[in-house]
């Protein structure tokens, strides 16, 4: 009979493998894997400690406190004080404009408010260099951080407002509050977790950034360890400033998780929070879009203008084969680079889904941590090991490819956890009922289940690869021109007008990304 097939080794005793059996046995080379990636993300850690013990106590405090690494502590703090608050403001009163008033053409202005991550950092600074010849300094560095990065403070912003439950704004209205006091009473405090965490992120990219301020002429530590790296390639000098900018990152994570606090914003009670209704504008309409169209215009219009002057300038000859050799180069090395950060972070990605715990927390902790890293550090602590260690991998690929892997682990997180987390547990103990080894089982079943988001998070890193860059310069094989470091290599030349096409090939890469992050911010909303 068809039934005959079921199998008659579960009468004589033996049960399909279940979920308490791949967590002992089946579970232990994923547990292996996970653990070793973690040990591997571990290392800028374990490089600074160790260079800090070669260097010696005296030494080392030495070099920690020099007057010069006193001007960069002061030099990033005044960055993030002044970079921060407009920052901020603008977030959120784009937020405000695009989701809860009656602003004309709001989809248009919120496309428009995320936009310019499509623009790298360093290009910013490269139009605006160019536009005005003379700006630097913090003021330059300030402009150009707050128009680059106020994205990553308005996608969260936008998106928890899209969640507030406004009978709280009636509540308080109908106590007499006046509109404002409503907005800096009730709306605000609500935000405060969206606010803390993009004003985390974009802390984290001031400390990492390099080239949007060396182009401006703004000393940070990112900026002196690459020019100690590059010219006298003094080691201990640029570890120890290595090891203090891994201090202020963690500073800043502790600092964030103060500030957020531990406050629940959940909404009690029956039913489902009712839609906002959308608040006139009345006289101030066209004052907001003013306000609007002026940012768009300094984030987005400066560079397409200055980029679209310069391919004019340069005509067709700048379109030579370099261009094309330098994309070629670039989507292979970003996409090898994204498919080794994918598998890395699959393991991690299951255990964190499958078999939640406490050694899962602290694995998953040393996965998310090294992202919050800049890639100068990443970069310096795979050189150390390299060159000492394993001398045959200096400025290979191999070595480049497990700087992304590093750099982009939490991308990759992020894409394939929640495609894991909505395959059922249930196929792959049916799958191993039907006499899969649990390897085959999460293989044929889970994996297929999961494709979606590996490819979701293949695009991420793949698009963040393309355009980084300190790590590039400092890991890539002699000889190698990605987009971004040839771009690099030409406006250290002044040479603006060679240097637009691998500009424009950046921007045009990274629309897609843009489009990504705008549309997941509206689907984790409901929107």
């Amino acid at each position: 009979m068809s039934h005959a097939s079921v199998p008659l080794d579960m009468s004589a005793g033996k049960r399909p493998p279940s979920l308490g059996r791949l967590s002992h046995g089946g579970r232990a080379p994923v547990v292996a894997a996970a653990m070793l990636v973690a040990l591997l993300s571990l290392l800028p850690f374990g490089f600074v400690a160790l260079i800090a013990i070669q260097t010696g106590w005296t030494d080392a405090v030495a070099l920690v406190l020099r007057p010069r690494v006193g001007e960069l502590l002061v030099n990033t703090a005044l960055l993030e004080l002044c970079t921060l608050p407009p920052a901020i403001a603008l977030a959120v009163a784009t937020a405000w404009l695009t989701e809860r008033t009656d602003l004309r053409f709001a989809p248009v202005w919120s496309w428009l408010a995320v936009a310019p991550l499509a623009v790298p950092a360093f290009v910013q600074s490269y139009a605006w260099t160019t536009l005005v010849p003379g700006m630097s300094g913090l003021g330059a560095a300030t402009l150009v951080s707050v128009l680059a990065y106020s994205p990553f403070l308005y996608l969260p912003v936008a998106a928890q407002l899209r969640r507030l439950d406004p009978a709280l704004e009636d509540a308080a209205a109908s106590l007499g509050l006046d509109p404002w006091r409503v907005f800096f009473q009730v709306v605000l405090p609500q935000l405060r977790l969206g606010i803390c965490g993009g004003s985390l992120l974009v802390a984290l990219h001031l400390l990492a950034e390099y080239g949007l301020y060396a182009l401006v002429r703004y000393d940070t530590f990112t900026t002196a360890i690459m020019d100690q790296f590059q010219s006298a390639y003094n080691a201990p000098a640029a570890n120890m400033m290595g090891g203090v900018l891994v201090l202020c990152c963690m500073g800043l994570l502790w600092l964030e998780s103060r500030i957020r606090g531990d406050e629940r914003y959940a909404r009690l009670g029956p039913g489902a929070a009712r839609v906002a209704h959308r608040k006139p504008l009345g006289p101030w309409a066209i004052p907001s879009m003013a306000g609007l169209a002026l940012a768009a215009a300094l984030s987005l219009g400066v560079p397409s203008w200055i980029i679209a002057r310069w391919l004019a300038i340069g005509g067709a000859e700048v379109w030579g084969p370099a261009v094309a050799s330098a994309l070629g180069e670039t989507l292979l090395l970003s996409l090898a680079g994204a498919i080794v950060t994918t598998l890395a972070a699959a393991p991690m990605a299951w255990l964190s889904v499958r078999a939640p715990g406490r050694v899962q927390r602290m694995l998953e902790a040393c996965h998310y941590y090294v992202g919050s890293l800049p890639g100068v550090v990443v970069g310096l602590a795979l050189v150390a090991v390299t060159v000492r260690v394993a001398l045959p991998l200096y400025q290979t690929v191999a070595t480049l490819l497990i700087a992304y892997a590093l750099l982009f682990l939490p991308r990759a997180m992020a894409g394939l956890r929640p495609s894991l987390a909505q395959a059922p547990v249930e196929l792959e103990r049916a799958a191993m009922a039907l006499g899969r080894t649990p390897f085959q089982a999460v293989c044929a079943i889970t994996l297929r289940l999961a494709a979606p988001g590996a490819a979701a998070s293949i695009a991420l890193v793949t698009l963040g690869a393309a355009t980084e860059l300190t790590a590039t310069l400092m890991l890539a094989p002699s000889g190698t021109r990605t987009l971004a470091t040839a771009f690099w290599s030409l406006t250290g030349e002044i040479d603006y007008a060679a240097a637009a096409p691998y500009a424009a090939a950046m921007v045009v890469a990274s629309l897609p990304l843009t489009l990504v992050l705008h549309a997941q911010s509206r689907r984790i909303s409901g929107r």
